[in-house]
C-alpha cells in the first residue's frame, strides 16, 4: 500500500511539473506573427494612425514638425500633407464619415478636416491633454495619458461618458494611440512594447499583445517607441508602427495573454 501511495504521489508530482512546463511554454508563445513589412518615413514622429480603403492616414507630432498626412501604404510615400502651426503638437487622429479629427497634445484644441482636401474647417476644445482618438461609429473615444477613456459626441465634441481602464483591480495608465476593432479598443501604453485590449463598456482589460522586439529603431532616442495602430476592416488587416520607425508592420494575432 505504501508503494502504491508513493507511486501516486510521484505521478501527481510529475504531472504538476509537466503542467507547469507546458504553461510556461504556452505563455512564452509569440502573440503575433509578422505578415508583411512596409516602408515608413523615419522622420515621422507617429502620434496617430488610421487606414481606410487601403490608404493610410497619419498624424505626426513635435512642435514645428506636426502634420496630417495621406500615405501610400506600399511605398510609404507621403501623397498629401498639411502642416500644423508651429505652436501645436499633433496627436491622435480618427476618420468619422468625411471628416478627419485630430487632437493636439497640451493645447486643448482639436482640429476637424475635410477628408479629401485636408481643408481645416472646424476647431473644438477639451479640458484634458489630447493623446489618442478613435470611434465606434456613433461616438468618439479619446485618451489623455491617464487610465481614462472619454466618450465624445462627434458633432458637439462634448463629453458624454468615461471609463477607467483596469486590469483586474489594477489601473492601467499612459493610454496612448487608440484603435476601435470589432467592439474593443486597442491602445498603445506609452513606453511599453505592448498593446492593451479594452472592453469600452466596462473599462476592463481583456488581453495584452506583447510586441517586444518587433522593431529596433535605428536611433537610440528613447522617445522612438511603439505608437500607432491601424485596422483595415475591409481586409481584416492590423498594422503597427512607432515614432521615427523606418518600418510599418502588418501583423496577425495568434494567442493573446
Amino acid at each position: 500500500m505504501k508503494k502504491l501511495h508513493l507511486t501516486i504521489i510521484l505521478a501527481v508530482a510529475v504531472a504538476l511539473v509537466i503542467g507547469s512546463v507546458l504553461l510556461v511554454l504556452l505563455n512564452n508563445r509569440p502573440t503575433y506573427e509578422v505578415v508583411k513589412v512596409y516602408p515608413h518615413d523615419q522622420n515621422a514622429f507617429t502620434q496617430g494612425l488610421v487606414i481606410e480603403k487601403g490608404v493610410l492616414y497619419e498624424s505626426t507630432g513635435l512642435y514645428g514638425n506636426s502634420t496630417l498626412r495621406r500615405v501610400d501604404l506600399e511605398t510609404g510615400n507621403v501623397l498629401q500633407s498639411y502642416a500644423l502651426p508651429p505652436e501645436f503638437f499633433g496627436e491622435g487622429i480618427t476618420i468619422f464619415g468625411d471628416r478627419i479629427i485630430q487632437l493636439t497634445w497640451q493645447n486643448q484644441i482639436g482640429f476637424v478636416y475635410d477628408k479629401h482636401s485636408f481643408e481645416l474647417f472646424q476647431e473644438f476644445s477639451y479640458s484634458t491633454e489630447g493623446w489618442g482618438i478613435t470611434n465606434d461609429g456613433t461616438q468618439l473615444i479619446m485618451s489623455d495619458g491617464t487610465a481614462n477613456l472619454y466618450f465624445l459626441d462627434p458633432e458637439t465634441f462634448q463629453k458624454v461618458g468615461q471609463v477607467e481602464v483596469r486590469d483586474g483591480n489594477a489601473s492601467v495608465s499612459k493610454l496612448n494611440e487608440l484603435e476601435y476593432i470589432n467592439g474593443e479598443v486597442y491602445a498603445n501604453t506609452l513606453g511599453e512594447e505592448k498593446i492593451v485590449i479594452i472592453n469600452p463598456h466596462t473599462g476592463q482589460v481583456t488581453a495584452w499583445i506583447d510586441l517586444t522586439g518587433i522593431c529596433t529603431p535605428e536611433s537610440s532616442d528613447p522617445s522612438n517607441v511603439l505608437n500607432g495602430i491601424a485596422y483595415d476592416a475591409e481586409g481584416d488587416r492590423l498594422f503597427v508602427t512607432g515614432k521615427r520607425w523606418s518600418q510599418l508592420f502588418e501583423i496577425k494575432l495568434n494567442q493573446l495573454e
